[in-house]
């Protein structure tokens, strides 16, 4: 089965009122896994494996702050019901790749800057290595629960090459500032 025939997971999420926070944590894991939201405290997604520990630990947290989620296996009633569900879930996923898109020109611009500022540090260095990892565990993320295959997954890769490019360059243009003997122009 694929997932477009597999089915849907729903979570029904009820939490107590208060503290906020435990609402909040289970959101935030809910949405991080990316999971659809329905509606006020209902959840959906694809009914494949990759999302079950983000939904164990979702479920887990309920439980902790005193809530409850009740888990059910569904379907659309009918085909537009089905196809309405993937189009909902797509949806997110590109706005995540767009997200993504939009960090990966940040990165850029940011790379840009430094070498028109001269800012050949390898603590600058270190900082943008960094921004570049977080940038590929995102992409990894995106991609394991993009599991439709949204078009913009090809340009976010490409774009993410086109990063590391980008820091590959820096560090060479870094090395290269680091080693030049005291008066040599750079």
């Amino acid at each position: 089965m694929t997932a477009d025939t597999r089915g849907w997971v729903v979570l029904l999420v009820r939490l107590p009122a208060a503290p906020s926070r435990h609402r909040v944590a289970v959101w935030r894991e809910l949405r991080r896994v990316g999971a659809l939201s329905l509606g006020q405290g209902t959840w959906a997604v694809p009914d494949v494996p990759v999302f079950a520990d983000g939904l164990a630990r979702a479920t887990r947290l309920a439980g902790e702050a005193g809530g409850e989620v009740v888990t059910l296996v569904a379907g659309g009633r009918t085909d537009a019901d089905a196809a309405r569900l993937r189009d909902l879930f797509a949806a997110a996923r590109a706005d995540d790749w767009a997200e993504f898109l939009d960090d990966c020109a940040k990165y850029e611009a940011e790379l840009a800057k430094e070498i028109r500022n001269a800012k050949f540090t390898l603590a600058e260095l270190e900082e943008e290595e960094q921004s570049l990892e977080r940038l590929r565990r995102w992409h990894r993320e995106l991609m394991a629960r993009d599991v439709f295959g949204s078009p913009q997954s090809a340009e976010a890769g490409e774009r993410l090459k086109q990063c590391a490019a980008a820091c590959e360059d820096y560090a060479e243009r870094v090395f290269a500032a680091l080693h030049q003997a005291p008066g040599e122009d750079r």
